[in-house]
């Protein structure tokens, strides 16, 4: 999409700077997940060892117990090294941090007519590393999330000031129970639940354009 003025350029660095916050929440939450995993399995085997030490349990079993669950946290330590989370990570920190540099020079230069080139050329440089710190089909993903998340928030900001508005000029107004805080921030449901649900209605609509 051509971008015609400054407010076009915040607008896609705001939708690309928060795909890279979900991309980078992914891949914490993965990794996260192996660290339990290998503590859960660890704190197994020392638990083993000290039950089969304090029994005195010597048959083949309870020998060959610990092995396996010491073979299995070096699996799963190998294959979390093989994902290179810290790597993926820190690149994808660094490109938000280009993202957020040319955010707030755009910002600063929100009342220019036209978009000046050296903004321009920060822009682009913007958009080649969000573009090589993630994946081309989980940049796609993020960046439908990114963009439900920013037209909810813009939603919500109308909602507030239009009731604003009403509150000062004295007429009466009522938030409908769909629309209730408790609604909004369901906190029933971990939002890690709610972010893959609305991953799972993006893969069903279909693919996304303007990548």
């Amino acid at each position: 999409m051509k971008k015609e003025n400054v407010s076009d350029l915040i607008t896609s660095l705001r939708a690309r700077r928060d795909a890279l916050g979900y991309s980078h929440e992914k891949l914490k939450q993965d990794s996260d997940s192996y660290n339990k995993l290998i503590i859960v399995v660890s704190l197994g085997a020392g638990l083993m060892e000290s039950v089969k030490m304090r029994l005195g349990l010597n048959t083949a079993g309870w020998a060959l117990a610990p092995i396996l669950l010491n073979s299995a946290i070096a699996g799963i330590s190998a294959l979390m090294k093989f994902q290179n989370y810290p790597v993926r990570m820190e690149a994808i920190t660094q490109a938000s941090s280009v993202l957020n540099n040319c955010l707030q020079k755009a910002r600063n230069h929100a009342n220019d007519k036209e978009i000046n080139p050296e903004l321009m050329s920060d822009y682009n440089a913007s958009l080649l590393a969000c573009e090589t710190s993630v994946y081309p089909s989980e940049r796609k993903q993020f960046i439908i999330l990114a963009h439900r998340n920013l037209l909810a928030i813009l939603k919500k900001e109308k909602e507030y000031y239009d009731a604003i508005d009403k509150a000062n000029r004295g007429i009466s107004f009522s938030i409908n129970s769909d629309e209730s805080i408790e609604n909004i921030l369901d906190i029933s449901e971990h939002p890690l639940k709610i972010k893959n649900k609305i991953m799972e209605t993006v893969k069903e609509e279909g693919e996304f354009n303007n990548l």
